[in-house]
């Protein structure tokens, strides 16, 4: 039978993990909001599902695995508000469902670590979200579900070097915040590694093994440009969109110890300043600089 990923929401992560699925023979079904991005979804080798709109039952009766990277809203997961019955009573070949959640479901920990263990404490409605939004895909029986709490992703194109380039980039100062993030390689590779080796029930974080304050990320990245460090802002003046400020309501450095005993993936990027040369000589080999 031909492995089968349904994938809900086939955005920045899941186009990673496309091509190292399609290489083990993987039919991959993605769903998007637009036309012009199921075309691009097309183009790598996924067949693309404009959804909410496109009748998924057939997909679902044959989808052999499962990945959820829609977010919550106020009235809970959309895969499961429109599609709950069709999954738990029309899927019946499903051998690994992946849930992408948030490291934000713990909350601020002021700093210290937190692990897969560690009590749910959000400190945003993003973060109370995606722990309803848990509990409702953990809720059903018998589903081989694996939640994945993903710190801040960065990878091609999400980088800080644009806005360094730009001047528009600023080192926002916060006493004692650290963030914790990971690179999108690294977010498909674990996947992949969950994948070769289900463990229904389990929970991993994804984040690398470097929790860093954001300023040193900002001046880091400078640096590899050969640019002046961009400004120091005292966070408590700066001016900020109510999202980026809500991100600093959440301080802690999270544990990866999980995916590297359990799942055995050796991370591609351990820290930003792998993951920022790998980014800087992308963008070289690529012709952008």
């Amino acid at each position: 039978m031909t492995k089968h990923l349904l994938s809900f929401g086939h955005g920045f992560s899941a186009r990673a993990l496309t091509p190292l699925l399609l290489d083990q023979g993987f039919a991959i079904t993605g769903t998007t909001r637009s036309d012009d991005k199921a075309k691009a979804l097309k183009a790598t080798g996924v067949t693309p599902k404009i959804w909410p709109g496109a009748d998924l039952r057939e997909e679902l009766a044959s989808a052999t695995h499962l990945l959820i990277s829609a977010a919550p809203g106020a009235d809970g997961d959309p895969v499961l508000n429109a599609l709950r019955e069709d999954i738990t009573k029309h899927a019946p070949n499903l051998e690994w469902v992946g849930y992408l959640s948030t490291t934000g479901v713990y909350g601020d920990a002021n700093g210290d670590w937190v692990d897969e263990s560690s009590p749910l404490n959000p400190a945003t409605k993003r973060g109370q979200m995606r722990v309803a939004a848990e509990a409702d895909w953990q809720s059903i029986a018998n589903l081989p579900l694996h939640i994945f709490r993903l710190a801040g992703i960065y990878g091609p194109g999400r980088g800080p070097f644009s806005k360094v380039r730009a001047g528009t980039a600023r080192r926002i100062i916060k006493k004692g915040q650290v963030f914790s993030r990971i690179h999108v390689e690294d977010i498909a590779q674990i996947l992949a590694a969950s994948i070769a080796r289900p463990n229904p029930g389990a929970i991993y974080n994804m984040c690398d093994d470097d929790p860093a304050p954001p300023q040193d990320v900002i001046a880091h990245a400078a640096e590899l440009l050969g640019m002046p460090l961009p400004p120091e802002v005292d966070f408590e003046t700066a001016e900020m969109t109510p999202m980026a400020r809500s991100f600093y309501a959440e301080s802690k450095r999270v544990r990866n110890d999980l995916i590297k005993f359990e799942l055995g993936v050796k991370l591609l990027f351990p820290d930003y300043r792998a993951g920022l040369a790998s980014l800087l000589e992308l963008e070289r080999r690529s012709g952008e600089v």
